[in-house]
């Protein structure tokens, strides 16, 4: 018998858009001839499977099952598609891991961790990542701006906390703007990262574990026609994405070791995007942020990074969801 494989999308945060867009292509893309594929919504307003007539099926959450044609319907694993909260942030990771269901991305602990900016590079320093200088911000422990940039050397990034997307993110250059930045940023989340710029060249890269070990998907380097990459660069064409990156071999392998030990360090599972820009003065690559649930659209750098390795995204998927039931 085929398994059963509950895709989930949506989500409850601004980033259930970019998760739908996702869907798009991860459905186009899963092997049906291998696996029984259910889509499930998880929205603020439920949890539902639509079925093909239409009928909005409800999540029974005392178990993830569902009740179709009479019969009730169990899973054997999960793939997750949700950006944002609650499918990036670790709370479904421990749902499910309380249910005893496997699933494509990192555990609750790490899910978690990662979506906390400012833990995620802590974290990564002392393990002797490179990354650049902060300011970690609270929304009920406000700091001025004058405060900031006595730790902190213009330009900065303001960005929510937790989350992704780019969405509220600014970059400031003078010293006036920071106030604004920083009011953007908190209609977003309630904490804010503030991050010394980092000169260099932006590169992203997959990585994934298959049965024979960390893989590293081909490198992407990201020219945005912006100030930075941001939510119009990412999802409305305003950058330039080279994939395999145009990069010395020296280069890549840095950006390439750096993103596997990430990897480990973070007892990561399933595929993650790591960023990092890499400092021609240091000669290092100076870890960003990473994405444990990575965008799948077609504007995505994953699947550009899928293709440019030679596997179809149906290989790709599968492999991810073999991972998965491998730990049923």
């Amino acid at each position: 018998m085929k398994p059963n494989i509950a895709f989930v999308t949506g989500g409850y945060s601004t980033e259930a858009e970019i998760s739908y867009k996702s869907a798009l292509t991860i459905e186009k893309n899963i092997d049906t001839d291998k696996y029984n594929v259910y889509r499930i919504d998880i929205t603020p307003q439920g949890w539902f499977h639509e079925a093909g007539n239409g009928q909005k099926i409800t999540v029974d959450r005392n178990d993830f099952s569902l009740f179709i044609d009479g019969k009730k319907l169990t899973f054997d694993a999960v793939l997750i598609g949700i950006h944002g909260t609650p499918g990036e942030d670790g709370k479904l990771q421990g749902y499910f891991d309380l249910a005893g269901l496997p699933y494509t991305s990192c555990d609750s602990a790490t899910s978690a961790l990662t979506f906390n900016k400012r833990y995620t590079v802590a974290v990564a320093a002392f393990a002797g990542i490179n990354v650049a200088k902060s300011v970690h911000i609270f929304k009920d422990n406000p700091v001025s701006p004058e405060q900031i940039l006595n730790q902190l050397s213009l330009p900065v990034f303001v960005k929510p906390n937790n989350g992704g997307s780019s969405i509220g993110m600014s970059k400031v250059t003078d010293a006036a703007d920071l106030a604004g930045a920083l009011n953007k940023a908190f209609k977003e989340d309630d904490q804010i990262l503030v991050e010394e710029f980092v000169a260099g060249r932006e590169f992203t890269i997959g990585v994934f574990k298959s049965p024979k070990g960390i893989i590293t998907l081909p490198i992407t380097e990201v020219i945005s026609k912006k100030d930075f990459f941001d939510y119009e660069a990412k999802y409305q064409g305003l950058s330039e994405e080279i994939t395999p990156a145009r990069v010395d071999e020296a280069i890549a392998d840095k950006v390439r070791s750096t993103a596997k030990k990430i990897y480990e360090l973070l007892n990561c599972r399933g595929v993650v995007r790591i960023d990092f820009i890499y400092n021609e003065a240091k000669q290092a690559p100076f870890m960003l942020e990473i994405n444990t649930v990575p965008g799948q659209s077609e504007a995505s750098i994953v699947p550009q990074q899928v293709r440019a390795m030679g596997w179809t995204l149906k290989e790709f998927y599968s492999a991810l969801i073999e991972d998965a039931l491998a730990r049923k």
